[in-house]
């Protein structure tokens, strides 16, 4: 087993169950893991989503390395096949995901666990943790992603340099720069990440995708076009008994 699922009341946690190869992802993982996904999406009962990894050196070390050799050594069109367009589904399908889902880095966060950290919406990281982007030194660009969604995140002089040098940073710089939202100490990691579920989830479910849906949709559009993704993600709740239920508690106060 590849991935391991508890539930917590209306809470997942999604672990990455790799741990002596450092949780690196291999194409059974990445598949294993995106059927999760689907499963838990599909469940009403579930509101939010915390992914690790298991053990306390490692969220992921990126792809694994034999895994990946072999769909090189096929050829591009192979290695565009089974491994880019995979990681490409992955990183996607966690940054459209349509509930929250908080990234728990347990460890370093090395190539795809660093381009999962940036899909997500939501990041904390242990105090050990670190993140890097060694795919420069393998001799080939991010492939999941990375390359486009961190300069995005954390701009593209600061991403280049993570990109171009492989240099690994410290928790307490992934931070600085945006790439997780806070840094606390490793015990109390899971903890902090339930709370953030707690308090995302108090909301209304339609609020809250409406809330994921359009910044997601509108981050990399133009002001405008992004406007009227705001304005349809809005249209979309005022029917629905969030919108009622919080206009009548707002009023009752």
């Amino acid at each position: 087993m590849t991935v391991r699922t508890e539930r917590d009341d209306h809470v997942v946690t999604i672990t990455l169950a790799r741990e002596h190869k450092l949780n690196a992802l291999d194409h059974p993982t990445i598949d294993a893991l995106l059927a999760e996904l689907d499963r838990v999406e599909a469940d009403d009962r579930v509101r939010a989503v915390v992914l690790t990894g298991a053990g306390h050196r490692a969220f992921s070390a990126g792809a694994d390395i034999p895994s990946l050799a072999g769909s090189i050594e096929g050829g591009p069109e192979r290695a565009l096949r089974e491994f880019v367009r995979r990681g490409h589904a992955l990183t996607r399908r966690i940054e459209e995901f349509p509930k929250p889902l908080i990234v728990a880095v347990n460890g370093l966060a090395y190539g795809g666990g660093c381009e999962i950290t940036e899909a997500a919406p939501l990041a904390i990281a242990a105090e050990h943790a670190s993140f890097a982007k060694p795919e420069i030194a393998l001799g080939f660009p991010p492939p999941f992603g990375g390359s486009q969604r961190l300069p995005r995140h954390v701009g593209r002089k600061r991403g280049l340099e993570m990109i171009l040098t492989g240099d690994p940073i410290p928790a307490a710089r992934a931070a600085e720069i945006g790439l997780v939202n806070s840094v606390v100490p490793a015990d109390e990691l899971l903890a902090a990440a339930h709370d953030l579920a707690g308090r995302v989830i108090r909301h209304a479910p339609t609020a809250v995708a409406a809330c994921l849906r359009a910044v997601t949709r509108g981050i990399n559009l133009p002001i405008d076009e992004g406007l009227a993704v705001e304005a349809a993600c809005f249209a979309a709740t005022v029917p629905t008994d969030g919108v009622r239920d919080g206009l009548r508690r707002f009023l009752e106060r």
